[in-house]
């Protein structure tokens, strides 16, 4: 299992814990990139936390955050992640999701003849990840699938019905952990620490994340200036993560510190990262969440949180009734969070699983008969 970015664990958490519990599994954990990394949050003392052990650790991440370094970064995660498999030498690699780090381990794993196993194929958002997990789909020799629709996406690709299982996303068990006890019992200041101001939470409070757009990354900095514009009018205490490591993070953590800088930050409070279930339980009991993070698509569907969705990244992606999408231009995006804010919780949707996908995925990854052997259908 390779685990490279901070949303990637708590993507498969779940189905981690189902396999250290089953005997007839031997589990070997690789994290790399900017999981390792202080600055998104290091995602390893998590891991170990949970009681894991990391098998390997694989420094790969070149700073810049632009497509330059990431195509660079793609490419020695290639490099560096052969030496791990062949020092690891394990009967199936399991790859999560889009991101460059993905495409990185499918290919190293494809060309070393080791069966790949790819978690969340078939869904359609926009920027690279688009190209990035359909081509990672055909790199896989088994696809675990959250939904009927990206299941036929899949199998319309060429690859073989049998080899494309929906088992809901692993991300919606960790939900489903949190609706059945949702009461936010811990002090997301005193707990995570971050930057700004602490301003009470008992009235209410809105959560923010959102990342660059790695296909329009020359724009990630008006992009996150009309989302700061737009929450700042709001009466509500403003909980903002950091962004992600893609083409154009630095300019949208430039303009995050400009904001503070400016003493506008009289409500917001910064944090890096939380553990997958207090982030939950902080986006429950949130009046709305901000941004374009796949987190308010999937997970935020089965909580029933209202979120608005800005601009492009998750463009294509099916969503429940939770979601408002709208553009990036501030008077767009408040009036939006006020509707959302005011119509208040919606009913939880299983559109992307039921809370039981862990133990499916183990039992699968278990007990399949694996092949490295694909022709394209005539």
């Amino acid at each position: 299992m390779v685990v490279t970015a901070r949303p990637s664990y708590s993507r498969i958490r779940t189905t981690l814990l189902a396999l250290r519990a089953r005997a007839d599994v031997e589990l070997q954990l690789v994290v790399a990139a900017s999981a390792l990394l202080d600055q998104y949050g290091d995602v390893s003392k998590f891991i170990e936390r949970d009681g894991f052990v990391i098998s390997a650790r694989v420094f790969m991440l070149i700073e810049g955050e632009s497509n330059l370094t990431s195509a660079k970064t793609t490419g020695i995660g290639l490099v560096e992640l052969t030496t791990v498999f062949d020092n690891l030498k394990p009967d199936v690699v399991v790859t999560i999701a889009d991101r460059y780090e993905t495409i990185a381990t499918a290919i190293a794993a494809a060309y070393m003849n080791i069966p790949l196993a790819h978690v969340q194929g078939g869904e359609v958002t926009g920027s690279i990840d688009e190209k990035v997990r359909h081509a990672v789909t055909k790199l896989a020799d088994v696809h675990f699938v959250s939904t009927p629709l990206a299941r036929e996406r899949v199998v319309r690709m060429g690859e073989l019905p049998e080899r494309v299982h929906i088992t809901g996303c692993p991300s919606i068990d960790i939900a489903a952990e949190v609706l059945a006890a949702p009461a936010l019992d811990f002090d997301p200041y005193v707990k995570y620490g971050g930057v700004g101001h602490a301003p009470s939470l008992a009235t209410g409070y809105v959560v923010v994340m959102q990342h660059p757009v790695t296909t329009e990354s020359s724009q990630a900095r008006q992009q996150v200036v009309e989302t700061l514009e737009a929450t700042s009018q709001l009466n509500l205490p403003v909980l903002w993560f950091w962004p992600n490591v893609d083409a154009g993070s630095n300019e949208t953590s430039q303009a995050i510190r400009v904001f503070r800088e400016q003493g506008r930050a009289e409500r917001f409070h910064f944090f890096k990262n939380m553990g997958s279930v207090d982030f939950l339980r902080l986006l429950c009991q949130s009046r709305c969440l901000i941004g374009n993070s796949s987190v308010a698509i999937r997970e935020c569907s089965f909580l029933g949180v209202p979120t608005v969705d800005i601009g492009s990244r998750q463009g294509g992606r099916e969503c429940a009734g939770n979601v408002l999408h709208v553009a990036h231009q501030r008077d767009e995006i408040l009036a939006a969070i006020r509707t959302q804010i005011a119509a208040g919780r919606h009913p939880s949707s299983t559109l992307y699983g039921d809370g039981q996908t862990g133990g499916r995925i183990a039992a699968l990854l278990a007990t399949l008969t694996f092949s490295i052997e694909k022709k394209l259908p005539y």
